[in-house]
């Protein structure tokens, strides 16, 4: 009987795992209760890291970063052929546009890397810097903070991200272009730089992200709710903010 009990006991409560990586997305608080201080995310991290460099993997394969790498190189050629026109020398001309190949096709070799290894590599070091914060957070409010609780919250929450770089890479085969986003400035008119700038300021994932977040630091005690609120809404609106920088400088 009492081991039947034991047994009865451990079928009803469970750590996360990763079947739980989509229950997130519809029920974060009923995963966020079953969090444990302990190493439980590492397959769940591990396979939203893999599926960040599989979704890189796939947009290299339709051929959309190639083809923003040949135009750099192609208009670099054309500024060196008009620059260099009346030069009497062809074979310094020649080298200068052989030098120029060479190098566009380095640039596209390492930005096919840095889309497939960058995205999962950004991903994790963003997560445990996320993490840090929210346990020197913790630890000011006097309470005892856990790291494999926050990384847990962190990692759980990131499934937004995946669900974000798949949708870019469908806007990328839709519009056969790599100048999207899953901000708002999908919607301004090109003709309206300003109000461009103003929905680049709306990104519906990372405010989503950061409700996750939210949500796992109140459920688990780590913070409480005016203090998760306001320190989730200030790091909020900081990667909103740059994602108006960045848009600022493909305007200017």
């Amino acid at each position: 009987m009492e081991v039947a009990a034991a047994v009865s006991a451990g079928q009803g409560h469970r750590t996360v795992g990763l079947r739980d990586a989509l229950v997130v997305l519809v029920a974060p608080r009923s995963v966020f209760r079953r969090i444990e201080d302990t190493g439980a995310y590492g397959l769940t991290l591990f396979v939203l890291l893999s599926l960040m460099a599989l979704l890189g993997y796939a947009q290299v394969q339709t051929g959309l970063v190639d083809r923003a790498a040949d135009l750099n190189t192609q208009k670099e050629l054309e500024q060196i052929e008009k620059q260099q026109a009346q030069l009497v020398d062809r074979v310094e001309l020649k080298e200068q546009m052989e030098n120029a190949r060479k190098g566009g096709e380095f640039i596209k070799l390492i930005t096919r890397l840095w889309v497939i290894a960058g995205a999962p590599l950004q991903m994790l070091v963003s997560l445990m810097l996320i993490a840090a914060v929210f346990y020197a957070a913790v630890a000011m409010t006097g309470r005892k903070p856990e790291w494999h609780t926050l990384m847990s919250i962190c990692t759980y929450a990131a499934v937004v991200d995946v669900l974000a770089r798949g949708l870019l890479l469908a806007m990328m085969l839709h519009y056969r272009s790599d100048d999207v986003s899953t901000t708002l400035v999908m919607l301004a008119p090109r003709d309206k730089p300003s109000g461009a700038l103003a929905l680049a300021a709306v990104d519906p994932f990372r405010v989503w992200f950061w409700v996750l977040i939210g949500a796992g630091l109140v459920v688990t005690h780590q913070l409480g709710r005016v203090r998760a609120t306001i320190l989730c809404t200030l790091m909020c609106l900081f990667g909103l903010a740059a994602n108006v920088g960045v848009e600022f400088l493909k305007l200017s």
